[in-house]
């Protein structure tokens, strides 16, 4: 026997002695499955909507799970027209946490199925 082999090993054998063809063939069925649900939860994820309010309620902007701004509604109470700045700088504000919002509910979502684990080309 040449050195540092081993004479007891068989290909497979350290995944339980199935082979590779069976315990791939479970992971592959799994990675299928986890797969196509990510695309069932990805479509439903636009029609998602998440609620976000901003400047102490003044705003309010409805974001889908694709992070679509769906609507933005903002309290007249909040518009001067001689202040145009302070206008812009709560709807970026507001703006950007519906963003966030959204994705983290997406990835919440899509957490669920997945148990953390990523899949490339799914997220």
């Amino acid at each position: 026997m040449a050195k540092g082999r081993r004479s007891d090993w068989k290909p497979g054998a350290a995944m339980g002695g199935g082979g590779m063809a069976g315990g791939q063939g479970g992971m592959m069925a799994r990675v299928q499955k986890m797969q196509e649900e990510m695309k069932v939860a990805q479509s439903e994820l636009e029609n998602e909507l998440v609620n976000v309010t901003s400047a102490g309620g003044a705003i309010t902007i409805t974001i889908s799970g694709h992070q679509r701004v769906q609507s933005i509604s903002i309290d007249p109470s909040l518009v001067d027209p001689n202040d145009v700045g302070m206008l812009e700088d709560a709807l970026l504000t507001a703006v950007n946490e519906a963003i966030v919002k959204s994705q983290e509910h997406a990835s919440q979502r899509l957490e669920s199925i997945t148990g953390g684990v990523s899949l490339p080309g799914m997220m």
